[in-house]
């Protein structure tokens, strides 16, 4: 993926609004970076408003992070772009924006708490359903070692010895 990233990062040296970058987060002047971003492993892909970024989902390939890149790497409605958002858009910021600091960061953190609790949850039942599935596997592999050890490759072989000697079954 490097080389792609590389490629990537070289078309875009220079864009009047985009920036793709990278940041060696195991470097001690990163890591305060990497830790704010939420970067857990490597290679994380970033994306969006710098003080709001997602994770890229996308292919790693060359051709998926440009296209990916030319799509979505451009000036967005924000606090700073007020001119690129809808009615409702410039609204919500509005209203964010009458907040007081304390109140909006109270929010942030109750929103961050869902979206953590969302992934507990997911995480929870995604460990579940691993568990019910080797119940399944296990169950599933001892029956069929039950149907085989009672004979069922000796009733074939008769089958087939039966066939070959043109008898009737």
């Amino acid at each position: 993926m490097k080389p792609d990233w590389d490629k990537l990062m070289k078309k875009f040296d220079g864009h009047a609004s985009a920036l793709v970058g990278d940041v060696d987060c195991t470097a001690d002047d990163s890591k305060a970076l990497c830790e704010e971003h939420g970067v857990q492993g490597f290679p994380t892909i970033k994306w969006g408003d710098p003080s709001a970024m997602e994770d890229y989902e996308g292919g790693r390939e060359y051709d998926d992070l440009e296209t990916f890149a030319n799509e979505n790497l451009k000036p967005a409605c924000s606090p700073t772009n007020l001119d690129l958002c809808d009615a409702d858009k410039k609204a919500k910021i509005e209203s964010l924006m009458k907040m007081s600091a304390s109140d909006l960061e109270a929010q942030i953190e109750k929103s961050e708490a869902e979206l953590k609790e969302a992934e507990t949850t997911f995480d929870a039942e995604v460990a579940k359903l691993q568990t019910r599935y080797e119940e399944l596997e296990k169950a599933k592999t001892d029956k069929q070692k039950e149907i085989k050890d009672s004979g069922l490759g000796l009733m074939k072989a008769v089958k087939a010895a039966k066939g070959s000697s043109s008898e009737e079954l």
